[in-house]
C-alpha cells in the first residue's frame, strides 16, 4: 500500500535520545526513497523544552494560556534542533507552503500557523499529540502517528492493545485497567498513557485515527508497519 500524504509526530522521548531520533528519522527516509510515502511531514513533540515549562509553570504560576503558547514555541524549537541534525530535511513554517507542496520529507514548525487558526483549548490536557491530530484534520486526512518510546497502548497483562476505541480507551484508562509498571508518575503516564487526554475527543469529533509506533533504535518498527503485509507481524495501538 501507497500513501500519499502522512504525517509523524516526535514524542519528547525520542527527540531527547539521538540514537532513537536517528534511528526514526532513517527508517522515514527509508519509506520515502522507496516511495512508499509521497510526502512526509514531521511534527516535532516539545520534549525536555516542554518539560521545563510545565516544571515553572507550577513554581510561578502563570497563566495556561501563556504555557500553552510556551509549549508551541517548544515544538518549533526542537524543530530547529531537529533541522540542525538531519539538514536535508526541509523546514516548512507557511502552512500555504505546506499544503501546496509535493514529494516531500518535511519538519513543519506549527506556531505561526496555530496563531492564526487554532482552535484547540490552551490547558495542559492538549499537547503536541493534539496539535498533530488537529492538523491532520486540517489537511483533510484520515489517519496521523504517534511516534513514540513505547509500543503502544498496553494493558494490565502489559501486552500491546493493536486497536481500541477512542471511549474504549477512556473508560480503561479511569477505570485503570492499563499496565502497572513501579516508577514515578511521569514514566507511568509515559508507559501505560502515552497520549494526551484531550485527543480522544479529536479523534472521536473528526473520526480520525491515531496510531502509536515505536520509533526505539534497533525496533524497526515503523518500517515494519508500513512494509509487512501481515498485522499479526505489526506492533503498533491504532485508536479510532
Amino acid at each position: 500500500m501507497k500513501y500519499t500524504t502522512t504525517i509523524f509526530k516526535i514524542g519528547g522521548k525520542i527527540l531527547d535520545n539521538f540514537d532513537d531520533l536517528n534511528s526514526t528519522i532513517s527508517q522515514l527516509k527509508q519509506l520515502f526513497e522507496e516511495k512508499l510515502i509521497q510526502k512526509i511531514i514531521i511534527i516535532p513533540g516539545g520534549g525536555s523544552f516542554a518539560n521545563f515549562i510545565r516544571k515553572i509553570y507550577r513554581e510561578l504560576k502563570f497563566t495556561e494560556e501563556i504555557a500553552h503558547w510556551m509549549g508551541i514555541i517548544s515544538m518549533n524549537y526542537n524543530g530547529l534542533e531537529i533541522s540542525k541534525k538531519f539538514p536535508d530535511l526541509q523546514v516548512v513554517e507557511k502552512y500555504d507552503k505546506l499544503k501546496e507542496i509535493r514529494n516531500t520529507f518535511c519538519i513543519f514548525l506549527p506556531y505561526e500557523f496555530l496563531k492564526e487558526n487554532d482552535k484547540l483549548p490552551h490547558s495542559w490536557d492538549v499537547t503536541s499529540d493534539s496539535i498533530a491530530l488537529y492538523l491532520t484534520k486540517e489537511l483533510g486526512l484520515n489517519e496521523c502517528f504517534l511516534i513514540k518510546d513505547v509500543d503502544g497502548i498496553l494493558n494490565e497483562k502489559n501486552e500491546v492493545i493493536k486497536e481500541i476505541s477512542a471511549s474504549d480507551f477512556r473508560e480503561i484508562r479511569e477505570l485503570g485497567e492499563l499496565t502497572k509498571v513501579e516508577s514515578n508518575l511521569e514514566d507511568l503516564k509515559e508507559r501505560s498513557q502515552p497520549i494526551d487526554h484531550y485527543i480522544t475527543t479529536l479523534i472521536e469529533k473528526h473520526r480520525i485515527s491515531c496510531i502509536i509506533l515505536n520509533g526505539s533504535k534497533n525496533k524497526a518498527r515503523i518500517l515494519n508497519y508500513f512494509k509487512s503485509a501481515s498485522t499479526e507481524e505489526k506492533i503498533f495501538t491504532k485508536i479510532k
